[in-house]
């Protein structure tokens, strides 16, 4: 008969950022951020797993470790409306617009027993029997010391740098009106965001959740797990017989399963000295069976290594157990569901078990803060080496908070994302490829991705592979031949600008580069009157709106009126030589050598131009440089 799920129901209540069971247990909830898949190194797989390790230590006895791993199937929402989108920006969000994917959060729950808890089992558990809130519970010393470890518990796995914890405040574990809880979202299988509904949960055939039918396979049993783990596992596809390409070792459970899921992994912490009697007796008990079982010889033996290993090592024994939770509205799938399950398990190395009898029990225990109400005898017998190994260590890709970045896609689902490959304030990039292999593609793409986010570009581009994008974003394309060599205008001013101090400098370090030679040192009467001279010539061009600021006319500014300014200032010839000064500098006068290089009248205002690209003139025959709109571009000629 139908029953009504509030009579069973194993969470009492969710006040001060706890979690608090019918049995007294007291739970504290995290948001981890994980490293995004492909990313880790060896080394990292190998820091993160000692970083678990060692926080595995910390935490007291009779705690339960249960991290909830989801993925749910999204899609991606595009805007191609988006205001200041350019063309090609728009084009792709349409393109990619409804892109499936897999998304991925993960809940962190430590769970303290108190004292005098009763281990449960698959036939007593809180899905059938309430019990009142111990003492132990409600003390606030215990709740203050627990809070306490677990702080130290996630300060380690943060020190690592490679996890980012947030602690879940009671809001965010409680429902409102227009947004489910953590607790609703497991027991209705809804993702985060979404209003509450409610869905009966039936148990009858199998477990279905409302329209869900859900499967949970399991790993429970020592014999069906798999004979070796480590922190890492090589991925196939990516790794060849010289370069071995890591990924985490249960990574097959999570992101490369493609479905709705929940990855539960449980790892509870008791009393060592317990668990050491416990097992000393099974081994005296399979000593006194091995005469007439040569299994129970094997058994033996294989407890005894484990003891000693415990003890000689040092080893924390923790029990353990892992299942996978999928589902599927379309029972047809099932078929299709149980196969992806079972071949991703079997990748481990591990032996699938499709759970049916213990199925409501443990999915009971899922439920976030009912941990300590697991039942035992669905766990097995580790160590926290060999336990961490299960607990995933990576999440799907991110975008990027940053302004700079480049859009780029998801390499397992093809969804777009900003991601700013900046580290810390390097922006350096070395892109390395052979012929044909993409290259000046990725930077075309790269430069304008940087240029729609407000950027200034310079590029020299030696095989005309930006003249494309310098055109599609109106930037200046620069073509320089012998007959139109590369010239600039230092003295040139956009309309209504002043000359600043690092303008002026920078014309006073330019021209005392040409006078001098480069050991031959400058006075400071010298600096200052190229001071004064450069203030009294753009006086002089407020005052003259005729008159073109360049090269040539400071020069004649120079002769005609500052040399009497000079004169009417008593200036020696040995504190400023005027006759050496335009002297030296008459190449880069009217028909001098190098009158064009300080004198150009075109593409003056580049301080504004966010995208500029100096080109190498095209060596085919034929190909010419012409001048278009005051910029030089390559051009073909048949």
């Amino acid at each position: 008969m139908p029953t009504n799920l509030s009579t069973h129901f194993p969470i009492w209540e969710v006040a001060s950022n706890h979690i608090v069971s019918t049995r007294g247990d007291l739970t504290i909830v995290y948001a981890l951020t994980k490293p995004e898949i492909f990313t880790l190194s060896t080394e990292n797989f190998q820091a993160l797993h000692q970083a678990w390790v060692r926080a595995i230590k910390l935490l007291p006895p009779n705690t339960v470790l249960h991290m909830q791993d989801w993925f749910l199937r999204s899609r991606y929402q595009g805007n191609p409306d988006k205001v200041g989108a350019s063309f090609l920006s728009a084009a792709s969000e349409r393109f990619h617009h409804d892109t499936p994917y897999l998304d991925h959060h993960c809940l962190l729950s430590l769970s303290l027993r108190p004292r005098g808890h009763q281990p449960a089992n698959s036939a007593a558990s809180a899905l059938l029997r309430k019990s009142l809130v111990p003492e132990d519970t409600l003390s606030p010393q215990a709740v203050q010391e627990f809070t306490g470890q677990c702080s130290q518990f996630i300060r380690i796995l943060t020190d690592s740098r490679l996890i980012e914890c947030r602690r879940l405040l009671t809001e965010e574990l409680t429902s409102l009106p227009d947004r489910a809880g953590i607790i609703e979202q497991y027991c209705q299988l809804a993702p985060s965001g979404k209003a509450l509904e409610l869905y009966d949960i039936d148990f009858h055939k199998g477990l279905r959740i409302g329209d869900n039918h859900c499967l949970l396979y399991t790993l429970a049993d020592a014999a069906h797990l798999p004979a070796q783990c480590s922190p890492h596992i090589d991925y196939t596809p990516y790794s060849t017989d010289r370069t071995p390409f890591p990924t985490g070792f249960t990574t097959s459970l999570g992101l490369l399963l493609r479905c709705n899921h929940i990855f539960n992994q449980y790892i509870f912490i008791g009393d060592p000295l317990d668990t050491l009697k416990k097992l000393e007796l099974k081994r005296r008990r399979l000593q006194s069976l091995s005469q007439h079982s040569r299994e129970n010889a094997i058994a033996r033996d294989a407890v005894n290594e484990f003891l000693n290993e415990a003890i000689s090592g040092q080893r924390l024994l923790v029990k353990a157990h892992f299942n996978v939770l999928a589902w599927t509205e379309d029972s047809a799938k099932l078929q299709d569901l149980k196969n992806r399950i079972a071949s991703a398990v079997a990748q481990l190395g591990a032996t699938p078990h499709l759970e049916t009898v213990g199925a409501p029990q443990i999915w009971c225990a899922g439920i976030p803060g009912n941990a300590a109400d697991f039942p035992m005898n669905e766990t097995y017998d580790s160590f926290a080496e060999q336990a961490a190994c299960f607990l995933t260590s990576e999440s799907n890709y991110r975008s990027s908070s940053g302004p700079l970045g480049i859009r780029l896609g998801d390499r397992l689902s093809g969804r777009p994302l900003h991601v700013d490959m900046s580290v810390k304030d390097n922006r350096n990039k070395f892109v390395l490829g052979g012929s044909g292999s993409g290259k000046s593609f990725f930077t075309n793409h790269l430069m304008r991705s940087y240029h729609e986010r407000g950027s200034h570009i310079i590029i020299i581009d030696i095989g005309n592979s930006y003249q494309g994008l310098c055109e599609f974003v109106e930037g200046i394309y620069f073509i320089y031949t012998e007959q139109h060599p590369i010239c600039f205008n230092p003295f040139w001013l956009a309309e209504g600008e002043s000359p600043d101090t690092e303008k002026r400098e920078s014309i006073k370090t330019l021209l005392l580069a040409l006078w001098k030679k480069d050991d031959e040192a400058f006075l400071r009467s010298e600096y200052v009157a190229l001071s004064n001279a450069l203030q009294l010539y753009y006086q002089e061009l407020a005052h003259n709106k005729d008159l073109f600021p360049c090269f040539n006319t400071f020069y004649e500014f120079l002769q005609d009126d500052f040399v009497r300014v000079l004169a009417n200032d008593r200036v020696k010839e040995k504190d400023f030589d005027i006759a050496n000064f335009l002297y030296v500098l008459r190449p880069f006068y009217k028909r001098g050598e190098y009158d064009y290089l300080l004198n150009a009248a075109a593409n003056m205002d580049l301080l504004h131009q966010r995208m500029i690209v100096l080109g190498k003139p095209l060596s085919r025959c034929g190909n010419i440089a012409r001048r278009e709109k005051g910029n030089y571009r390559a051009s073909s000629q048949t």
